[in-house]
């Protein structure tokens, strides 16, 4: 058994070592296509070999990869299209590893905790696979375990991360990745500890106990670990099932995601940073129809300051009321350097983006007649132009996962042709919002769930 784990691990640095020879050679391929001049058709074909060589590898650097394409011009729009198309499925550990792992988190009687435990994974992901099982007072159990060596495999991989965000230095100096960089590496590190995502698992049971329209599964503490998390099994059904579902449905659920994803941030300053369709299922009610959602993977959570929470209110206000000094105030908060009237200017481009539905006071979809493909091409298009012209602008690192996560909602929403009141949705929210509240809160939130911001 031992050969075969040794086997196991020298055929990952293999592979990692294939990964970043492949990545080195795209590197070298892009920099001569900047030497001869760039091509929006050499752009593509450069995406696809990158897209190749990152899909040589199942792991946490497809995960950055991915992440990476979902955060407005961290990379140009050719590449982020490729890289869109990668799968975060990596292949499934077989039982006989799986056996091996479960004993290291429980223990060599590890089976007998269970009353049945299924050797093939119900899903398979970067990190970690999930097996079902049942606890012994019949409770249906989802026990996420994670791969072996993964600690080592994600250092290996945000060392790849250079390479990557050297490529995008290379290919466009619109944006300084560097917070970007520091961002995602501590995210996807705290995404290893287990723990920790189950006490985020905790944290979102207490902030969303009020809300009938989202359901939390709970944490099975005796049978989890750093490495291993059981939680209860929510039955459920894929989002995107319900795309052709009675405008009723559709809206109930796009209501129960905007609850998911705002009430927790606007109350207690944490957000839901994963985007990814897979990590929310659909329930039906006693009488069978859709009843709202189940919130499943809790590793990608970001808290954040109470400040950053009224940064993201007063650039509201300051957008609705045309307050520019409200607005300047707002990006000061969040941490944008250089700030001038023009680079503001820009910045309300992308801004009015992302909150126009939560400025229209009516009926609506997100896109709101603007075809889903090109909805918020112009305006990303405006402000990469904008940006180049003036030379690389610091993204701060607490406005990532929030402006990633924000277009992954708005993505839910387009998949769902849901038309809403946003308007009043978030204003609803944000009513009786106060920086010295959401402290209050956030503060006994985490104490109870034993996190710390």
């Amino acid at each position: 058994m031992k050969d075969d784990e040794t086997n196991r691990l020298s055929a990952r640095a293999t592979r990692y070592a294939k990964v970043g020879a492949n990545l080195g050679g795209v590197a070298a391929r892009i920099g001569a296509s900047m030497l001869t001049g760039r091509t929006s058709a050499g752009d593509r074909a450069n995406a696809a070999a990158l897209t190749r060589a990152l899909g040589g590898l199942k792991g946490p650097l497809m995960k950055v990869a991915q992440l990476l394409a979902t955060i407005p011009e961290a990379i140009p729009a050719e590449y982020a299209e490729e890289l869109r198309q990668l799968q975060s499925e990596a292949p499934p550990m077989p039982y006989v590893f799986v056996r091996r792992r479960m004993a290291a988190e429980l223990g060599p009687d590890w089976l007998n905790r269970f009353a049945s435990f299924e050797k093939e994974p119900a899903a398979a992901a970067s990190l970690g696979q999930v097996h079902r099982a049942v606890a012994h007072d019949g409770t249906h159990l989802a026990c996420k375990l994670q791969y072996p060596d993964m600690e080592s495999a994600v250092e290996a991989d945000l060392k790849q991360l250079n390479i990557l965000f050297a490529l995008q230095k290379q290919m466009d100096g619109a944006i300084d990745t560097a917070e970007i960089k520091q961002e995602i590496a501590d995210r996807i590190r705290e995404e290893l500890n287990y723990t920790r995502e189950a006490r985020h698992a905790k944290l979102y049971a207490q902030m969303l106990a009020d809300e009938p329209l989202i359901r939390v599964p709970r944490v099975i503490d005796d049978l989890s670990s750093k490495r291993l998390l059981t939680l209860e099994w929510l039955e459920g059904e894929k989002l995107l099932s319900f795309k052709d579902a009675p405008e009723e449905i559709r809206n109930r659920i796009a209501t129960a995601m905007f609850m998911a994803w705002w009430h927790p941030f606007s109350h207690y300053g944490v957000i839901h940073g994963d985007p990814h369709l897979g990590n929310y299922t659909v329930f039906r009610r006693a009488d069978g129809e859709a009843g709202g959602i189940n919130l499943l993977d809790y590793g990608c959570i970001r808290i954040f300051p109470p400040r950053f929470v009224e940064g993201v209110v007063n650039l509201y206000l300051g957008l609705k009321e045309n307050d520019e000094a409200r607005t300047l105030h707002a990006y000061e908060t969040w941490g944008f350097k250089g700030l001038d009237k023009s680079l503001v200017e820009v910045l309300n481009i992308w801004a009015r983006f992302i909150y126009g539905p939560l400025l229209d006071d009516r009926v609506r979809t997100i896109a709101d007649g603007i075809s889903p493909g090109q909805y918020g091409r112009n305006e990303a298009a405006k402000v990469h132009q904008a940006l180049k012209a003036r030379g690389p602008l610091t993204i701060p690192r607490e406005f990532v996962f929030m402006d990633r996560a924000a277009i992954g909602l708005g993505g839910v929403f387009l998949h769902l042709n849901a038309r809403l009141n946003f308007f009043e949705l978030f204003n609803a929210q944000i009513a009786a919002f106060s920086q010295e509240t959401v402290e209050k809160r956030q503060k006994n939130a985490l104490v109870s769930s034993n996190l710390t911001a």
